[in-house]
């Protein structure tokens, strides 16, 4: 299982509420089909920006749940299985449901060379602003992949 999917069992465990320990955490993700070490464990807490209090580990702000914004390289290598370009516009295929955090991942990083995405389940349409911003994001994203 992906990092992605035990980062977001992880925040949903937190909305429940305070999460005791690292040790009881890693039961818990266990019962769920995670097996991680404390080390693992240590490093998704930090990326989750989990805060720890008398009770135990807790979302930051207390108020609502961040999504863990993963960095575009990584869900590129995990989920992207081809980039296609046609003049200004990028099509990248995805294994099924993951165009959607693909695409926000991608939003997210700020790239001049992207105008602006549309994601499905499994395909991404990404405008470039013209054929030289298309070729290098292109390259970027297949960089990304290897």
């Amino acid at each position: 299982m992906t990092k992605l999917l035990r980062q977001r069992t992880i925040v949903e465990l937190a909305q429940d509420g305070p999460l005791p320990n690292q040790q009881e955490l890693c039961k818990l993700l266990g019962k769920q089909g995670f097996h991680v070490t404390q080390a693992t464990l240590s490093r998704d807490i930090n990326d989750l920006k989990l805060v720890k209090t008398s009770e135990g580990y807790i979302l930051p702000n207390g108020d609502g749940p961040p999504e863990p914004m993963p960095a575009a390289s990584r869900v590129v290598r995990e989920f992207v299985r081809e980039v296609r370009r046609a003049q200004n516009l990028l099509v990248v295929k995805t294994v099924a449901g993951s165009a959607q955090p693909v695409a926000v991942a991608i939003d997210a990083e700020g790239w001049d060379e992207v105008v602006g995405t549309v994601a499905g389940d499994d395909t991404i349409l990404i405008i470039s602003g013209n054929n030289r911003q298309a070729r290098q994001l292109q390259s970027r994203l297949e960089a990304m992949r290897a």
